[in-house]
């Protein structure tokens, strides 16, 4: 076929319409971002964007540091090419948002969240902890994972007799001994039933911190405090740390109110020390026996 007037051989097979500039674009209004006002030839940085009588606006600020504000949308030039100004993302609550559906994915102790695999029935493998507090606490960061693993925490009510309470349970290969010790530092009574007790048996391993109280493992920052206060021998320490706290104290009714305050501060493993994370992961460890298959 002749094209003598350059048409091409369909001329209704391009964008014969188009602008000679080109098809508008949508960009987001971002500050520092230089456009240009078709319709005045307005040129400057975008400063903001704000609502205004119901009607988005855009706010330019040209080089001598005037101002004007022209309804968002179409109408602009970027780097000479026609656009639609949109309101720009708020980047912090994409990363909130990313930070949330993050956080969802994992359970409270930092582990990926098991979602198609329900909880495994109870294995012979336990984990003793010492008194209420410590249960609650190792149940609120790794009650998930515990009970994919079907590993079950169980209180104990003091360690003096450990040794007696691990041979009455009979721990085996398959059904291992996990147990946390309060205050378990070189020198003191809790050590010395602790050597007693791991000489029991091999399928038994016994772990610490080096904390009065389970409640010390928590970050003081959660509590607005630089430190934990140190409270005197011969004193209550938990009555004397809810008085320090300024809480009530006096009752037993006013401790497990206390408690459950400072249990309320952990959020996630990221809000205890170190030295109690450890010691509670290598536990589970420990007693995580995988079934026979898998093997």
């Amino acid at each position: 076929m002749n094209d003598r007037y350059g048409y091409g051989t369909d001329v209704l097979a391009t964008d014969w319409r188009a602008p000679r500039r080109g098809r508008a674009r949508e960009v987001a209004a971002d500050p520092g971002m230089v456009v240009e006002d078709v319709d005045t030839g307005w040129c400057g940085a975008v400063v903001g964007v704000e609502k205004v009588g119901g009607m988005q606006v855009v706010h330019l600020e040209d080089r001598r540091g005037r101002r004007k504000g022209f309804p968002l949308g179409p109408g602009f030039l970027l780097e000479g090419a026609p656009v639609v100004l949109t309101a720009p993302v708020d980047r912090r609550a994409v990363e909130r948002l990313a930070t949330e559906r993050e956080a969802a994915r994992r359970t409270a102790s930092g582990s990926v969240r098991v979602t198609d695999r329900p909880a495994r029935v109870a294995t012979g493998s336990r984990i003793w902890v010492e008194g209420r507090h410590d249960a609650e606490l190792v149940e609120k960061v790794w009650g998930d994972d515990l009970r994919v693993e079907g590993v079950v925490v169980e209180m104990l009510d003091g360690v003096d007799d450990l040794a007696s309470l691990i041979r009455s349970f009979a721990p085996t290969r398959d059904q291992r001994l996990g147990i946390l010790v309060d205050h378990l530092i070189p020198g003191t009574k809790e050590t010395r039933i602790v050597q007693e007790a791991e000489r029991v048996s091999p399928w038994v391993r016994i772990l610490g911190h080096p904390y009065v109280d389970v409640w010390q493992s928590v970050k003081p920052a959660r509590l607005g405090l630089d430190a934990w206060p140190v409270i005197e021998r011969g004193r209550s320490w938990k009555h004397g740390i809810l008085a320090e706290l300024g809480w009530a104290h006096r009752t037993q009714a006013d401790v497990a109110r206390g408690w459950k305050k400072i249990l309320g501060t952990v959020r996630s493993y990221s809000d205890l020390e170190p030295t109690l994370l450890a010691s509670v992961e290598e536990l589970i460890d420990f007693v995580t026996v995988p079934p026979p298959h898998e093997e």
